[in-house]
C-alpha cells in the first residue's frame, strides 16, 4: 500500500502525523494550564486537592503525547530534530525539566514524607505551566518567524547564536521576537482556557466552578489579543518558500496567507478551529447550565484543528517548515529534513496502529472521568496525588 505513494506523498503524509501529534499537545496542555490556575480557584487545601488530582489523572497523558511527538518528529525528519534540539539547546533542556519537576511534584505533593512541603511541589507544577507552555508556543512560532542556524554539504546544523535558542524569546531588538512571543503568550492563555473548560466538566464543586467561569472571560481575551497578534501577523510577513524543482529557498510576500488560499481544506480547517474554540467558550459563560460542562469538548476540538492546519502551513505548498534566517538556503523543508523513503514506508505501517492507541487513550480517558471530582472522594481517598 505505501510502496505505492511518491516519496513526496510520504513525507507530506508523515509531516501531517506529526503535525496532529502537535495539536493534540497543544490541547493537553490544559493541564499545565490548570496547574496555573490550582490556587486562584481552589482556596483551601481541600479545593486545590480537588483541582491537583482532577489533573493528575491526566498529567501522563500530556507527557506521552509530548514523547510521542519528538519521536515521531526524530524518525520522520531528523534532520530537524537534530538542527532543533540540538541547537535551540537551553530551550528544549528548559522544557524538558519543566516536565521532570511537574512529575516529581505530582509523586511526591502528599506524601507523608514531604520534606519540602506540599506548596512547594506546588510552586513547581505553577512553574511547569508557565514556562511549557509560553516556550513551547515560542519554539512553534519559529516554523514562521525563522532561526538561525546554518546546515552544511554534510547535513552538519550549527546553531549561530550563543544562547542556543533563548535569543527567540529574549531578542527585544527583533521584530520576530514579539510574534514568537504572542504565541507562546496565546499556548499559555489557551491552556488556561481549556483548563477551566476542563475543570467545569470533572470537578463537582459549586465554590470552584464558579471561581472558574469568572475566569474565563479575562483568559479568553488575553488569549485573543496574543493569538489574533501572531495571526495577523505570520499572514502579512514575507514567508520562505522554495522552488520544487531547483529546491532554493527564497522570500515570498503573504507567504502564508498565500497557502491557506491554495489549500482551501487547509483554510476551512482553521476557521472552524478558531470557531470551535470560540464557541465552547460562549457556551461555558452564557449556557453553562444547558451544555457548559461539554464545552471542553467544542474547544478542544477547535484547539486541535487550529494547530493542525497552522502546521500544515508551514509545511506544505513548497514552504521551508523551519526557516534559517542566517542562511536561508540551509532552511528545512520536509524535503530535505525527511528520512529515507524505505523508513517512511516502515514507518507508516507502525502509524496504521494510532487508531488503536488513541481509542485506548479515549477509554482510559472516559474511564478516570466516570463522575466528577469531589472533596468528599478526596478526604475519603488515600491514593489521591
Amino acid at each position: 500500500m505505501f510502496e505505492n505513494l511518491s516519496y513526496l506523498a510520504l513525507q507530506e503524509y508523515w509531516w501531517a502525523i506529526v503535525s496532529l501529534l502537535g495539536s493534540l499537545l497543544v490541547f493537553l496542555l490544559f493541564v499545565q494550564g490548570g496547574q496555573t490556575l490550582m490556587y486562584t480557584l481552589g482556596k483551601t487545601d481541600s479545593e486545590v486537592k480537588v483541582l491537583a488530582n482532577s489533573l493528575g489523572r491526566k498529567w501522563e497523558f500530556t507527557f506521552t503525547t509530548l514523547v510521542t511527538f519528538g519521536g515521531a518528529a526524530f524518525a520522520s525528519f531528523p534532520l530537524f530534530y537534530s538542527t532543533s534540539f540540538g541547537g535551540a539547546y537551553w530551550v528544549w533542556m528548559i522544557i524538558l525539566f519543566a516536565f521532570i519537576i511537574q512529575a516529581v511534584s505530582y509523586e511526591y505533593r502528599s506524601k507523608a514524607s514531604n520534606w519540602l512541603g506540599t506548596k512547594t511541589y506546588d510552586t513547581f507544577l505553577y512553574i511547569n505551566g508557565l514556562v511549557a507552555t509560553v516556550l513551547l508556543g515560542t519554539a512553534v512560532a519559529t516554523f514562521f518567524t525563522g532561526s538561525d542556524f546554518l546546515v552544511n554539504d554534510m547535513n552538519q546544523s550549527f546553531w549561530q547564536s550563543p544562547y542556543k535558542g533563548l535569543e527567540l524569546a529574549l531578542n527585544f531588538g527583533r521584530y520576530a521576537t514579539y510574534i514568537n512571543l504572542s504565541l507562546g503568550l496565546g499556548v499559555f492563555f489557551l491552556a488556561r482556557i481549556l483548563a477551566i473548560l476542563y475543570f467545569m466538566n470533572n470537578v463537582d464543586d459549586k465554590a470552584i466552578l464558579e471561581r472558574a467561569r469568572k475566569k474565563l472571560l479575562p483568559n479568553a481575551v488575553l488569549f485573543l489579543v496574543f493569538f489574533l497578534f501572531f495571526l495577523i501577523n505570520i499572514l502579512v510577513i514575507s514567508g520562505f518558500n522554495y522552488d520544487p524543482v531547483t529546491k532554493v529557498v527564497n522570500m515570498e510576500s503573504f507567504k502564508y496567507l498565500h497557502n491557506l488560499l491554495a489549500m482551501p481544506l487547509v483554510l476551512i480547517i482553521l476557521l472552524l478551529g478558531v470557531v470551535m474554540v470560540l464557541w465552547g467558550i460562549y457556551r461555558a459563560l452564557f449556557a453553562y447550565d444547558k451544555c457548559g460542562r461539554k464545552a471542553i469538548w467544542f474547544s478542544g476540538a477547535g484547539t486541535v484543528l487550529t494547530v493542525f492546519a497552522l502546521l500544515l502551513t508551514a509545511g506544505f505548498n513548497h514552504t521551508a517548515f523551519y526557516p534559517s534566517v542566517y542562511d536561508l538556503q540551509s532552511s528545512l523543508t520536509i524535503e530535505n529534513a525527511s528520512s529515507s523513503k524505505y523508513t517512511l514506508i516502515a514507518m507508516s505501517y507502525v502509524s496504521l496502529m494510532v487508531p488503536f492507541v488513541l481509542a485506548y487513550i479515549w477509554y482510559a480517558w472516559k474511564s478516570l472521568n466516570n463522575t466528577p471530582i469531589t472533596v468528599k472522594e478526596m478526604e475519603e481517598d488515600s491514593h489521591s496525588y
